[in-house]
């Protein structure tokens, strides 16, 4: 009875995610608030459903009753973080934070079933990253100098690396940070951050030839201080990143062909540089070849992608156990393999919605430095699954990176969380942005309203005056020249009638407005560029 229910539930844990990522685009074609929030809630019953089958199943295949305990602590996890951001910022993107709580759970569930005690602790990192990004929107929002602290993301970003480089420990080829009462530290992580924060505040400052060569030479400082450490996933990021800002930020495709060739040289000096980068392309090439030269862990990786198939073995019916290092690097071969290909392509397409809302974010911004900053954490955040995913699946030599949100790991965990709050912050700013614009419109029209009326006015007071009987008029005058008695001279008929005309529509202006603000009330419900997240509906803007 038991491998019947766990064969059904694969399937309807496959359709839940089918549907939620079904749901995630076409929120971007709605019209309607209402109809938007309604996909929400149905996102957030998806979700919770898929999670329920997936511990129930767990639970009847190891009858271990702490896993019950442990989905109903994720519930009540999950729901604050989904209540806490709709109270404290009912202005946020409902998209951005049901997808976290989606990857979130996702990787939850598998590492649960890898390791329970892993699993426990990428809970409390979650729920501490959850505190952090609850407080980073209101400081991004709140704090208007960030744009001017350029020397200080570099500084502080340089000599945490410079750190790393000198004084810590080898592990696994490469120097990635330090251990300090038992708790790993990892700098790399968040000099991400601060490195998008510095290219943004340089070139918004200046796009002139001066400026970017300094730029450049202090983003090529960072890289190669993470090329010494061996750290090459987050050398390739940082370059990918500073590219992609670049060429935005100048519009110079020169800069972007001057990049790609230098990257490329790089790419050859480093292979014949680092031995270790070696043993990773020769299993690229080839894992079965070098399959105990460090091909075993792509070649597992293709194993597990392949046994799983379309619709997976199911949650605990696999070897998802025999990765190496599964519940970090390699979760996404791991998930592959127990939940089936489909999952994992709605995995896929889940990181890639993110993506869409985060380029949606920065096209609508104004400031050109909030604008880059979506820009570069987008592109850090997209560039990263692509490496996990790319690896696992040897379209890509390996670069030991993880896949955000989703793989274990409490450094990334926190530095994930931090760049969406860092992202709800931002889209903020833009209602805000969109709000004061929008004020603007309505003073300018009620400004041309009253200038019309007054002017209507005025026109209706000449009109009068010129169509009535002047004083210095004479009955005598009148009758000698009957053509111009009252009502029957022709261009003082023409005036009265105009100057009545006048009257008319300065009366009926009032009425005007009050119809256009009923018409106003009776669409309020109608999706406003507030609420928009289709690309066609972003107005044009340019970068200066």
């Amino acid at each position: 009875m038991v491998n019947i229910i766990v064969e059904v539930s694969k399937y309807m844990i496959i359709l839940l995610m089918t549907a939620y990522t079904f749901s995630c685009f076409s929120i971007f074609a709605q019209s309607y608030e209402e109809d938007e929030k309604r996909a929400y809630i149905l996102q957030n019953v998806l979700m919770f459903m898929m999670q329920f089958l997936a511990y129930a199943v767990m639970y009847l295949k190891t009858e271990e009753h702490k896993l019950l305990l442990f989905f109903a602590v994720q519930v009540v996890l999950l729901v604050s973080v989904i209540l806490l951001y709709s109270i404290l910022y009912p202005n946020v993107s409902r998209l951005i934070v049901n997808n976290m709580c989606m990857l979130l759970s996702a990787g939850l569930i598998m590492i649960t079933r890898l390791s329970y005690e892993s699993a426990v602790k990428q809970f409390i990192f979650i729920a501490l990253g959850t505190a952090f990004g609850l407080v980073v929107p209101v400081l991004i929002r709140k704090l208007k100098f960030l744009a001017d602290w350029v020397y200080i993301y570099a500084g502080v970003g340089f000599a945490a690396l410079l750190l790393v480089a000198v004084f810590a420990a080898t592990s696994g080829g490469a120097k990635l940070g330090f251990t300090i009462g038992g708790i790993g530290i990892q700098p790399s992580e968040f000099v991400k951050i601060l490195f998008v924060f510095y290219v943004a505040a340089s070139l918004k400052n200046s796009t002139e030839f001066k400026n970017v060569v300094i730029t450049t030479a202090v983003a090529a400082a960072h890289v190669l201080i993470l090329v010494v450490s061996t750290d090459l996933g987050a050398a390739l990021i940082l370059f990918v990143v500073y590219l992609v800002m670049l060429y935005v930020a100048t519009k110079q495709p020169l800069y972007a062909a001057a990049g790609l060739g230098a990257g490329s040289l790089a790419a050859v000096a480093g292979y014949h540089l680092f031995a270790h980068i070696k043993v990773r392309v020769a299993a690229w090439k080839d894992p079965f070849a070098s399959y105990n030269e460090g091909g075993y862990q792509v070649a597992q990786s293709l194993f597990a992608i392949g046994t799983g198939s379309w619709f997976g073995m199911g949650l605990c019916q696999g070897s998802p156990d025999m990765i190496p290092v599964a519940e970090s690097d390699f979760i996404f071969s791991a998930i592959a393999e127990e939940l089936g290909v489909i999952f994992a392509l709605c995995l896929i397409l889940i990181c890639v919605s993110c993506y869409v809302m985060f380029l949606n974010i920065a096209m609508e911004l104004r400031n050109p430095f909030y604008k880059l900053v979506a820009l570069g954490l987008g592109t850090c955040y997209i560039f990263q699954v692509f490496l996990t995913i790319g690896g696992v699946t040897k379209f890509i030599p390996s670069t030991g990176v993880t896949l955000p949100l989703v793989s274990y790991g409490g450094r990334a965990i926190l530095r994930s969380m931090m760049m969406i709050g860092i992202i709800q912050g931002l889209y903020i700013i833009r209602e805000d942005e969109e709000e004061e614009l929008e004020m603007k419109r309505e003073m300018a029209a009620r400004r041309r309203r009253q200038r019309a009326a007054r002017e209507a006015r005025e026109r209706t007071a000449a009109g009068q005056n010129g169509g009535g009987r002047k004083s210095g008029d004479s009955p005598g005058s009148q009758r000698q020249n009957p053509g111009r008695r009252s009502g029957t001279d022709p261009e003082g008929a023409r005036r009265q009638g105009a100057g009545q005309r006048r009257t008319r529509a300065g009366q009926e202006e009032p009425g005007r407005e009050r119809a256009l603000r009923d018409e106003q009330r009776g669409s309020r419900n109608k999706k406003t560029t507030k609420g928009k997240s289709k690309f066609e509906e972003v107005p044009k803007q340019r970068i200066r």
